[in-house]
């Protein structure tokens, strides 16, 4: 018989909670049990074991403790101004210390003359030192009162509530001494004995005993290093064995050869691919061999020819007798996909179809009918595409461009498409960081374009304000008497549109009145235009017809215009710098110089000085990615959100924790090689934790079930 958890028990049957005080820590807090108190860790730690003196105190001072003789004592004020006020002298220097509660209490507690350890946080009050509601010891309860001898006290989250209902910091730290006190011994091992030997791990009873009373700083690292290693090696574990399910389930058809039109389209090609792009090729056209369906990403920085590599994986499935589809997030995009992939195809016999929400019946009636009977071999479009009414005859491949733009069950419903089971292959060209790219897609198999095509130049990145727009204008002037061409971008602001339209159009009427017609065109595309606007205004820019395009971040995705030179980027503070990079990949796809130009204003958040700073320093979009995850965290990455993680991750960070996360997923990969589905009875323990995982994560999405 299997015995209940005792920290699966409520918290309001904890001496000292109670049901008000659990239903406010489950309120304030979302503590509903014992675990998940105890697992509310401190933040950070007050140190006690120094004594200052006060002499020694500066206005940077944190909590700190001192130890000298009252020798003042009094309570002063009426009613609700009451307080209690003490001198305490060290021999150094003289610090009053304030109570406004619980003073009849202190007030019998305090001698004259006698000595005390206090310990809070000084401030500088009217010129002189003052402490308000210290903690307060004589020296032997100081020694005493210590929580299994620690004398690093933890600080924890907390609030004004939480307080008004009598949880302050220190009753907080009672609560979880009471809990450890009374069933330290009973807490269950949640790693096999084998994962912590190998991975010299202290016990879980060690860890949660130090993580909130640590002796020393050793005991402290030691407890972090256990907890955060434990929730990696879980967060792993699931994503890898979520990888086994979907290997072990999954046939994919089989591609023995790659066929007459991809070796024609590859002795078409103007250029030689790079070695980024032949491994990846490689990689893929291993994966199509297996007999195991591919689910592949693809990583590449902007411009680094992902779309090629997806085109020749393509005529791969059509060499075999299959086909392919390409799916995009945009119209632009796709028009775009289209026209170079039909250049590039031209005279190979590939058949290429393009299907958008702006097909008209007749054209869409003719690709229906293309695609039921197989004569169109590789369709490419938008959402279109998952449309029900869109089916394969003998669908292989199924590609997914700037994935992140579409859903779960968007993406999903690809492979349905076909009676067969077809390859996935998902692409993005938002750089993401090794060890973010191993926990959203732990389940996929990467590979990773970081080399750019011959004959592209880096992009020379500039800082300007306001004060020099007479020399980005005439800058851009000189680049157009070149023969280039100029993007400027505005700002997208979520919150208002019509503020973005506001400014957009602003900015329209500066850009003609400094570069007029007929000497300049500019077009200008915005959110709030009809699709053949839209399309007219880019077609004008893209064919060379108009110097300029004016435009929010909408051409952040999908505009191919090699003659273009220069991006320049009004507001630049205002973007984050995953989108500063996207739109800088812009420019830089011809053989000549080009240029990004930051417009900022003259003052400038840490943080925005930051993000322009890096852009300034580096084109390398993988560097870009650490930054902005050192910066912004993982939850903020563009397209990393894709759904809640198998495990809630409450002192590891996948921005801070690298090493700890690889050690980790390299142990969980040695325990699922012998045992891919965790079915032995020696790893029920692996598999019963990652149950009870499953069952308390939010918003937990299995990917072994989606391709």
């Amino acid at each position: 018989m299997v015995t209940a958890d005792i920290l699966d028990k409520e918290v309001k049957f904890l001496p000292g909670v109670g049901p008000k005080r659990a239903a406010l820590l489950e309120k304030e807090l979302g503590i509903k049990t014992f675990r998940d108190l105890l697992y509310t860790f401190p933040f950070r730690y007050a140190d006690k074991t120094r004594i200052y003196t006060v002499r020694e105190i500066t206005p940077s001072a944190a909590y700190i403790q001192l130890r000298g003789k009252i020798v003042r004592s009094a309570v002063v004020g009426e009613r609700r101004g009451k307080r209690l006020t003490a001198i305490l002298n060290d021999g150094t220097g003289s610090i009053e210390i304030v109570f406004f509660q619980g003073i009849k209490w202190i007030q019998d507690k305090i001698i004259v003359g006698n000595e005390y350890i206090v310990f809070g946080k000084p401030v500088l009050f009217n010129g002189r030192w003052s402490m308000a509601h210290p903690e307060i010891s004589t020296v032997s309860e100081a020694v005493t009162s210590r929580p299994f001898g620690s004398v690093m006290i933890g600080v924890y989250p907390g609030s004004e509530k939480l307080r008004s209902g009598g949880i302050t910091a220190k009753t907080f730290s009672r609560l979880v001494m009471v809990l450890l006190e009374r069933h330290l011994d009973d807490i269950r091992e949640s790693l096999p004995e084998t994962v912590i030997r190998e991975n010299r791990l202290c016990q879980i009873r060690t860890a949660l005993k130090n993580i909130h009373f640590p002796s020393d700083m050793h005991s402290l690292s030691a407890a972090r290093y256990r907890l955060k290693f434990e929730e990696l090696f879980y967060l792993q574990l699931s994503l890898l064995k979520q990888k086994n399910a979907r290997m072990k389930g999954s046939r994919g058809a089989v591609f023995n050869r790659v066929g007459y039109a991809f070796n024609f389209c590859y002795r078409k090609l103007p250029f030689p691919l790079t070695n980024a792009q032949k491994t990846a090729i490689r990689e893929m056209r291993e994966d199509m061999r297996s007999g195991k369906q591919m689910n592949r990403l693809l990583q590449g920085d902007v411009g680094s020819g992902k779309t090629l590599v997806a085109l020749f994986i393509a005529l791969i499935a059509v060499g075999n007798g299959y086909q392919a589809c390409l799916m995009v997030p945009t119209e632009v995009l796709a028009v775009q996909h289209f026209n170079s992939i039909s250049r590039q195809c031209a005279g190979s016999g590939v058949k290429i179809a393009l299907l958008t929400g702006n097909t008209k019946a007749a054209a869409r009636k003719e690709i229906d009918a293309g695609l039921r009977d197989g004569s169109i071999d590789i369709l490419i479009g938008t959402h279109a595409l998952i449309e029900d009414n869109v089916v394969f005859k003998r669908l292989g491949l199924a590609v997914i461009d700037e994935q992140h733009r579409f859903g779960v069950a968007q993406r999903a419903k690809l492979r349905f498409k076909s009676e067969i089971m077809p390859h996935i292959l998902v692409m993005t060209a938002t750089p993401i960081p090794r060890t973010l790219a191993m926990t959203f897609y732990g389940d996929l198999d990467v590979s990773v374009l970081n080399e750019l095509p011959p004959g592209r130049k880096p992009v020379t990145t500039i800082h300007a304000t306001e004060s020099g727009r007479g020399k980005v204008y005439r800058f851009l002037k000189s680049e157009i008497g070149k023969g280039r061409q100029a993007f400027i971008v505005y700002p997208l602001i979520k919150e208002s549109e019509t503020l973005d339209y506001r400014n957009l159009e602003e900015g329209y009427r500066t850009i003609v009145e400094e570069f007029p017609p007929p000497e300049y065109v500019t077009a200008v595309v915005h959110g709030k235009q009809t699709p053949e606007n839209k399309a007219y205004d880019m077609a004008l820019f893209a064919e060379g017809r108009a110097n300029i395009l004016v435009a929010t971040s909408v051409i952040e995705v999908g505009v191919d215009v090699p003659n273009a030179s220069v991006m320049l980027i009004e507001s630049a503070e205002r973007f984050g710098l995953s989108q500063l990079h996207q739109l800088r990949g812009r420019v830089g796809r011809g053989p000549e110089q080009s240029y990004c130009i930051l417009m900022t204003g003259h003052r400038l958040s840490a943080d925005a000085a930051r993000r322009i700073e890096i852009m300034c320093s580096t084109n390398d979009g993988f560097e870009l990615a650490e930054e902005d995850l050192k910066m912004r965290g993982p939850g903020d990455i563009e397209g990393t959100r894709q759904s809640g993680l198998a495990v809630e991750l409450r002192i590891s960070s996948l921005s801070k924790d690298s090493d700890i996360l690889l050690h980790a997923r390299k142990a969980a990969a040695r325990v699922l090689e012998s045992d891919p589905m965790l079915e032995s009875p020696g790893n029920a323990l692996l598999q019963t934790q990652l149950e009870k995982l499953r069952d308390t994560g939010k918003g937990y999405m299995d990917y072994s079930k989606i391709s």
